[in-house]
């Protein structure tokens, strides 16, 4: 019997795949969440308020679902930390600019999507992993995707502030992939759970430092009831419970097929997009965000399903452990 299976069994009678299902629902009503939030609040404070309080949710879930008694060094608490500041900070500073200048549509699309071709291309360039054929040709789809889309955002509606905010998202996607490529170091001392909450604080200080001096010029009793419904919805279920589910679906199903759930995200947050806040794309940026996505599944999969043998399949799974992100990203 293998591992997968053990875990499967251990886990009870939930539906991994539900479990990673609902995950990537929650990450991908995200993008649309956090842009009603922006519209209301300077970027940096909006990011503040949803990693602070899911800082705060993911103490909790620590305290009641991380393994009793665990002791960690303090030079793993400072690798997540440090890991926090470029996966949480910086990627988040960057999303939520983003977020005021371009549709919630686009980052749900540049920011899951570009992150595991960003790493995959790192890891090829460096020689970390091998280059097939299917993973070439799918890093290549990806780049004419994106340029298509780019294109796209600076020609269509929006114009260029469209396309400022659609590079804002494209650095994000840059942050998160570096935040990914250290995460074997990060999680080496260190069960995952915790590690992400370390990384989140840490970030969550340091946009609070950052967001200080605009505090104060928030008109907190004039905002929506909705504002803050959405802050706690993004503390909670994207920040917090989607972490939960994601690593519960990892342990059930591997991280190989877990990571290639994660391309459902842009299927999710373009939905939410639409249904809620209008958005919609134009036929240019359409067709580049099929692109871009087809030539993601490729060169991250290489063409082979998570699980199956062979040596493209092992290659593909390694490929994956790498690649899958670990929060929300969004």
């Amino acid at each position: 019997m293998n591992s997968a299976k053990k875990a499967h069994q251990v886990k009870g009678n939930d539906n991994p795949y539900l479990l990673l299902t609902v995950t990537m629902v929650l990450w991908g009503s995200a993008f649309s969440s956090s842009k009603v939030v922006v519209e209301q609040l300077p970027h940096g404070v909006a990011a503040f308020l949803r990693f602070g309080g899911g800082a705060l949710a993911l103490l909790v879930a620590v305290r009641i679902f991380g393994r009793r008694g665990a002791r960690v060094a303090p030079r793993d608490r400072g690798r997540a930390a440090l890991a926090g500041l470029l996966g949480v900070f910086a990627y988040n500073l960057s999303f939520f600019w983003g977020l005021s200048l371009a549709p919630s549509m686009d980052a749900g699309v540049i920011i899951p999507v570009m992150s595991p071709v960003l790493t995959t291309a790192f890891l090829l360039l460096t020689r970390r992993e091998s280059a097939s054929p299917a993973r070439i040709a799918g890093l290549g789809l990806g780049v004419v995707g994106s340029v298509v889309f780019f294109v796209g955002a600076g020609t269509g509606q929006g114009g260029a502030a469209r396309l400022t905010g659609d590079l804002l998202f494209l650095l994000s996607a840059v942050c998160w992939a570096s935040f990914t490529l250290a995460g074997p170091r990060v999680l080496a001392g260190i069960e995952p759970l915790r590690a992400t909450t370390y990384a989140t604080c840490a970030g969550a200080v340091a946009l609070g430092l950052f967001s200080a001096p605009e505090l104060g010029d928030v008109s907190w009793g004039e905002l929506p009831a909705g504002i803050w419904l959405n802050v706690v919805f993004l503390a909670v279920g994207p920040t917090a419970l989607a972490n939960l589910l994601y690593y519960r679906g990892v342990g059930a199903v591997g991280p190989a097929s877990a990571s290639v759930m994660m391309f459902l995200v842009p299927v999710f947050g373009s939905s939410a997009a639409m249904v809620f806040l209008g958005e919609s794309f134009g036929p240019v940026q359409a067709a580049g965000a099929v692109v871009l996505l087809a030539g993601a599944v490729l060169a991250v999969t290489q063409g082979c399903l998570p699980g199956r043998r062979g040596s493209a399949g092992g290659d593909a799974a390694h490929a994956s452990r790498r690649v899958r992100a670990v929060t929300d990203d969004a």
